[in-house]
């Protein structure tokens, strides 16, 4: 195929993917359109993998791009698939020949879902993640997604600020102190409006009582002159936080924390006060207090974000245990979200605590704790993950080679050796990903070591090609010159074997964009073999041009 006709493709897959989001839509799965929606987006792809073996979309807000070529383009906001992915931190798609009937629709069902922000629980880059899509690979922006969530609850916190408190429930309520007398009461229905402002005032009444609350407990407590009273003021102030919870007032228990720390930090409290005050914030941690915590994640109010960072920053390390519990039972991803940055901070307290979670029967647990482990780079959690390459679900063997990969320390080397002797060939490369990811010598001479096996000519050329991507980490000489002996080299036997491995050479060479490897790519551009013939095109264009 073409480079042309690669992108005529290519943009009949996207126009596909628009076609597919409304049919899902309107349809269900039951309707024969659903079914014929996916066999025609298949055939677009399959039409694509009949000729190469991947499909790579860059992704900016308004344009979709394809080998450095536009294929889409809207700057509209309705309708706008590029501005779907952007928006929530997208920037590169991959999908790869294996993508199958199964992984499409589910790749489908995602994207409408999420597409109108109809469901706010919903974040496309954590269901592609727990999806764990094994021919969809995606390159994501993290700070993006961080201002993106910023700003979205910036513009709910706007709306709510302007909303007009001049009603009409409030000005017929000033309007009767004016009237000389009622003649004949009219019953006027209440709008959503007014219904609103009630349910304000209510809130606003139990918030002054609560406050008022407080300051009595507190006023209690300097008067307290024995232990049996500082137990009752403590458990009063849990009663508080416990109620505060449970009605979604994360901002009332903050205030009781923050007062119960600044009493705490006093000069002239006494030992048995200070004792008592103290289980306070242990009472954050026990097991009903974090599921009350968890059935108000799941609930859908919405928390603001620096609101609950500073209530995790109140908790110990005897928290962690009960939210690694909680964490496989929550139904919503910003629940999940939002117990998963807790652990990441309470987890630098205690390792060893953390990493219990890896034992857990499920595993959709032990990879969000590998998760948590690799966001909190500390090496001294390597011996924890390295159990973890030999986990019974596919999955999590990926995630904890993975993390290996981010720690980088010297002890992860040998799992990662043994890695490539997996039956499944998802292992293998992961693997070979997460030595790239080191980029140390070590990690360089492994992954030759592996290239070079009599094994290895027996692995697919998929496998093969991921192999050579990461070895375009390094450009040391060495490299080079392997690069340089593989694309070289004749055969006469297995001829197209040998043109396999000098197409990914030409694909490596073209990664670390070496200029010194043009003329040899030149000379192959005529290649009888089209395989060779596409990746030294696509080679010498990304060295030249640096597309």
């Amino acid at each position: 195929m073409e480079l042309l006709d690669d992108i005529k493709v290519a943009k009949e897959i996207v126009q596909a993917l628009l076609k597919a989001k409304k049919t899902f839509r309107m349809y269900p799965e039951t309707n024969p359109m659903y079914a014929k929606t996916i066999e025609d987006t298949n055939a677009k792809f399959r039409n694509f993998f009949d000729y190469r073996d991947e499909l790579t979309f860059k992704i900016k807000q308004n344009e979709i791009f394809c080998d450095s070529e536009q294929i889409y383009y809207n700057s509209q906001k309705e309708d706008n698939i590029a501005l779907f992915f952007f928006k929530d931190g997208l920037r590169e798609i991959t999908f790869k020949k294996g993508f199958s009937v199964k992984e499409l629709e589910d790749f489908l069902r995602i994207l409408t879902v999420d597409y109108d922000r109809e469901v706010l629980d919903d974040d496309v880059v954590t269901l592609l993640w727990e999806r764990d899509f094994q021919n969809v690979k995606y390159v994501v922006d993290e700070a993006f997604l961080t201002e993106d969530e910023d700003y979205e609850s910036e513009a709910v916190r706007e709306v709510k600020d302007k909303a007009s408190d001049g009603d009409e429930l409030t000005k017929a309520y000033e309007d009767s102190f004016n009237e000389e007398g009622i003649k004949d009461a009219v019953i006027v229905p209440l709008t959503d409006k007014d219904l609103h402002t009630v349910v304000k005032e209510i809130d606003k009444d139990a918030h002054d009582k609560t406050g008022k609350l407080i300051t009595i407990i507190f006023e209690m407590l300097y008067q307290a002159e024995n232990k049996s009273e500082y137990e009752d003021v403590a458990h009063f102030l849990n009663s508080i936080i416990e109620f505060s919870i449970t009605h979604g007032d994360l901002e009332t228990a903050l205030h009781t924390l923050r007062k119960t720390r600044e009493v705490i930090g006093g000069p002239f409290i006494a030992d048995d006060a200070r004792k008592n005050l103290d289980m306070v914030f242990s009472f954050l941690g026990f097991d009903a207090t974090i599921k009350l915590l968890g059935e108000l994640l799941d609930s859908g109010i919405e928390i603001n974000e620096k609101v609950w960072d500073e209530y995790v920053a109140f908790l110990d390390k005897n928290a962690i245990q009960p939210f690694i519990t909680i964490l496989g039972e929550l139904k919503s991803i910003p629940a999940r979200k939002n117990v998963i940055n807790a652990l990441i901070s309470l987890g630098r307290k205690d390792i060893q605590s953390l990493a219990k979670g890896l034992y857990d029967s499920r595993w959709y647990v032990v990879r969000n704790i590998i998760y948590i482990l690799g966001k909190i780079g500390d090496k001294a959690a390597v011996d924890y993950l390295l159990k973890t390459v030999n986990h019974s679900d596919i999955r999590v063997r990926k995630e904890g080679i993975k993390a290996l990969g981010e720690l980088g320390a010297p002890g992860v080397f040998p799992a990662l050796r043994e890695c490539f002797n997996d039956p499944e060939v998802q292992i293998r490369t992961a693997a070979a990903r997460a030595l790239g990811n080191i980029r140390s010598t070590t990690a360089k001479n492994i992954i030759l070591q592996r290239m070079t096996a009599a094994t290895f000519v027996k692995t697919e050329f998929s496998e093969r090609k991921e192999f050579y991507e990461v070895l375009s980490h390094w450009k040391d000489n060495d490299i080079v010159e392997f690069l340089m002996k593989t694309f070289k080299k004749k055969a006469f036997f297995k001829r197209a074997f040998n043109d396999e491995n000098r197409a990914c050479a030409a694909y490596c060479l073209g990664l670390m964009g070496n200029k010194d490897a043009l003329p040899l790519l030149h000379k192959a551009k005529e290649s009888r073999n089209k395989l060779l013939r596409e990746y030294v095109y696509s080679a010498i264009k990304r060295i030249e041009y640096g597309q």
